[in-house]
């Protein structure tokens, strides 16, 4: 059995990993955190130019029909260098529904201009008031994908031109704003149960997508406190000599590799449609909710006062890990989610 990435996955993530140093370094993160744009146009271009926006589309639309897993692989090492912009709302929340539902003039409306490039989109969830509140960068989208209920059931629709106000967010990378869907054009591509199943299953590819995510965002935490430890000397040592930091640095590392098994087996089981898909992805979820939150406070701990200043990495860090702890279901909605899988199979089992 393959427990690691093959060659063509290795390559891709050195590619990636080269690319984001060189083309979103640290400082140009935060000219685009400090701009009044939603995301950088220069940036997004290249990044289309990699050919990532269309991983994981069909060839047929434009894509290169990738899996999951050489997602994972991305976005791993997008979240180690805390990309901002429309990636994810535009690839894995609008994109997964887009691949799995509508018809063939649909998706070549929708689907292949994500995959080209040419277009960037994200989710919209709405309630009975048809308001959809924190959507990520609704303003940087050409459309939005919508999703909940009209008429008494679950109805999956496209919309553009919606009006949108932002909303305070503490992860300062990403935006998030309110949506008003009450008068907006409904191009619908699926209704009642199959648009739940189609959803549901979306939702766990960019769950999956999303603890990959934020794995990246752990290994470089741990490799931030790591180098400081080494350098930041106190009574004439590095403080990386004292057994107490040595202690915190561990469970870090402990935390992240962790993180990454359940990360990547939850990509792997969403991309095979196993049987165990939903449950894998709760389960990674559920843990690495929690890990890159305390992995964000060991090292703000190892950092003393120094981990909380501006010109400091550690607290843009630490707010993506609070920000994404919530994103898509924080730790106890999916071990919740878990205990309702795991107690209908239990049901079927002895039904049948």
């Amino acid at each position: 059995m393959q427990f690691g990435l093959t060659e063509t996955q290795e390559t891709l993530k050195k590619s990636a990993r080269e690319f984001l140093t060189a083309e979103s370094p640290m400082p140009m993160v935060r000219g685009i955190v400090e701009a009044a744009a939603p995301f950088d146009v220069g940036l997004w271009s290249k990044i289309v130019a990699q050919g990532w926006t269309g991983l994981l589309a069909p060839e047929e639309y434009g894509g290169h029909g990738m899996g999951m897993v050489e997602m994972a692989v991305v976005l791993e090492e997008m979240g180690h260098a805390l990309l901002p912009g429309p990636f994810f709302g535009t690839t894995l929340l609008a994109g997964s529904i887009l691949a799995r539902a509508g018809s063939e003039q649909q998706k070549n409306k929708y689907l292949k201009p994500i995959a080209e490039g040419q277009a960037r989109a994200t989710l919209a969830q709405f309630g009975p008031d048809r308001r959809a509140r924190f959507v990520p960068e609704a303003v940087a989208a050409d459309f939005i994908v919508c999703a909940g209920p009209v008429e008494g059931e679950t109805c999956i629709f496209v919309s553009s031109g919606v009006p949108a106000s932002l909303t305070p967010s503490l992860d300062l990378t990403r935006r998030l704003y309110d949506v008003d869907l009450r008068t907006a054009a409904m191009d619908v591509i699926a209704r009642g149960r199959v648009a739940q199943e189609i959803l549901d299953s979306a939702l766990d590819a960019a769950t999956a997508g999303l603890t990959a995510e934020m794995t990246g965002g752990m290994q470089r935490l741990l490799e931030i406190t790591v180098a400081y430890a080494k350098t930041r000397k106190q009574f004439g040592r590095p403080i990386g000599q004292f057994q107490a930091v040595q202690h915190l640095c561990a469970d870090m590392l402990l935390m992240t590799e962790s993180a990454r098994s359940a990360a990547y087996y939850a990509c792997y089981a969403v991309q095979e449609q196993l049987p165990n898909a939903s449950e894998a992805v709760s389960i990674a979820k559920s843990y690495i909710s929690d890990a890159y939150r305390e992995v964000g406070n060991r090292a703000i701990q190892v950092h003393g006062g120094m981990g909380f200043t501006w010109e400091n990495d550690c607290h843009l860090y630490y707010r993506r890990a609070k920000a994404s702890e919530i994103a898509l279901g924080d730790a106890i909605y999916h071990r919740e989610r878990l205990a309702r899988i795991i107690l209908d199979k239990h049901k079927h089992s002895t039904t049948a």
